[in-house]
């Protein structure tokens, strides 16, 4: 069922008094579609639709709800009803919830659950944001090495129902400590009598609790993993994280650099749900900071005064020529900006990447100043025409150099690359070009 035919079938349950009927529609309706359906509606509304679903299906919508949404009933709902809710979400997803709470809404949270929940919850919730800790599950299957295939099954299939994923099984020895893994795809081909250490593989990748959800999710991508195991400082397994955990690790990164390469700071909630002042305060830094940087475009135009007004035909071309200069040095940065994300690239690389670079703006800038000589040479003649054409090709190889060059600069310094793209990388150029283009004006014409 699309979404807003969807959402138009809630809304007439709700109007006729018919949410109980929904039920009959739930198997067709996947959890995710309902919960996106249910998540337009006002937080009455929402938990109306929720809790006419069946109590184990219940969960499974939470699960999809938008954290907002999330929180929303965290704090509306009576502890009495959301609790069974909590209580059968993932480990993982009840640990985002309760790091998004107040303290107080946490303490009136968590006696909601058993005690061992509780224990595994505040042990989820102690690392730090950002690390492999925060974003695992403790659910996962774990086997010893004394078993054979046989009862290696046996095991894994009384523990589906609880775990997050039984498509890896972790082997650990009575310490809890990680000495092998073991697919269910090779436990299913392999002999029922072979002994669990001989089928294993000794040599698992795993992470630690405190390496950064990026590396996770590069290792993931790397090994094509479907869950990779964490462990702490004494080595024993303490989670895992699966590999759509990853994908949504990498989707935040990806927008967090996006909001960066527009010198916009990490927004926390969505842009539909974000307030006017929010929006305002994350964007109004940089902007009043780059006004005052393009400060020094119009001193430079200031500067060569008397030769704008001896030559008033260069000011055609300025906006082509500073607009050229920055477009090549965004592109160039934006080039940089991810490549040093994904690790395709090292500092160490910059002078290569220099060398490089160098050659491929240059070609550029002679292209780009191939096409604008003509039109050089109809506004203001043949000087005019090599002044546009010059500088186009220095403004060009300018703009892209500083481009590449103001990522890894940051980088050194250990700042987030990412601020270097987009209006920062405009604004530096603007200034070269504009320095640039009147100083070969003047140079050039006073011949």
């Amino acid at each position: 069922m699309e979404l807003p035919v969807l959402i138009e079938t809630l809304r007439t349950a709700l109007e006729t008094n018919t949410v109980h009927l929904i039920q009959e529609e739930e198997e067709n309706i996947h959890p995710a579609d309902y919960a996106s359906a249910i998540a337009e509606f006002p937080i009455n509304d929402v938990w109306t639709l929720l809790s006419a679903l069946p109590a184990a299906v219940q969960a499974k919508v939470f699960g999809y709800l938008p954290a907002e949404v999330q929180v929303e009933l965290s704090i509306c709902i009576s502890r009495r009803k959301l609790a069974p809710i909590i209580r059968q979400v993932s480990p993982d997803q009840r640990a985002d919830l309760f790091n998004r709470l107040t303290e107080e809404q946490r303490e009136t949270l968590l006696p909601a659950l058993a005690i061992a929940e509780r224990e595994d919850l505040l042990q989820l919730c102690s690392h730090d944001e950002g690390t492999a800790g925060a974003i695992m599950t403790s659910d996962y299957a774990m086997l010893t090495a004394d078993l054979t295939v046989s009862q290696a099954l046996d095991v894994l299939r009384h523990e589906a129902p609880d775990k997050e994923t039984i498509y890896s099984a972790y082997v650990v020895d009575k310490s809890r400590h990680l000495i092998g893994v073991v697919s269910l795809r090779e436990l299913i081909l392999a002999p029922v009598t072979m002994p669990i250490n001989e089928l294993m593989n000794n040599a698992p990748i795993f992470a630690s609790v405190d390496t950064p959800q990026e590396e996770i999710a590069t290792l993931i991508a790397k090994y094509d993993l479907l869950a990779l195991p964490i462990i702490n400082a004494e080595n024993q397994i303490v989670g895992i994280v699966t590999y759509d955990d990853a994908m949504d690790v990498v989707a935040e990164e990806a927008t967090e650099d996006f909001h960066k390469t527009a010198t916009i700071g990490k927004l926390e909630i969505s842009v539909k749900e974000a307030s006017i002042f929010l929006l305002y305060r994350k964007r109004v830094f940089w902007l009043v900071i780059l006004v005052f940087g393009n400060i020094f475009s119009g001193a430079g135009i200031s500067y060569y005064e008397s030769t704008i007004s001896d030559h008033i035909a260069l000011l055609f071309f300025l906006p082509l020529l500073i607009g050229s200069s920055g477009n090549a040095g965004a592109q160039s940065g934006t080039l940089m900006v991810r490549a040093l994300a994904t690790g395709d690239i090292k500092l160490r690389d910059w002078g290569s990447l220099l060398a490089k670079e160098c050659l491929v703006a240059s070609l550029l800038g002679l292209t780009m100043a191939s096409a604008v000589v003509g039109l050089g040479w109809w506004r203001g003649g043949y000087d005019i025409a090599i002044v546009v054409s010059v500088t186009m090709m220095l403004v060009v190889l300018a703009g892209s150099l500083i481009g590449l060059s103001l990522p890894f600069l940051l980088s050194r310094f250990k700042l987030d690359p990412a601020t270097a793209s987009g209006p920062l990388i405009t604004s530096i150029a603007d200034v070269a070009g504009v320095v640039l283009y009147f100083s070969i004006a003047t140079w050039y014409l006073a011949l």
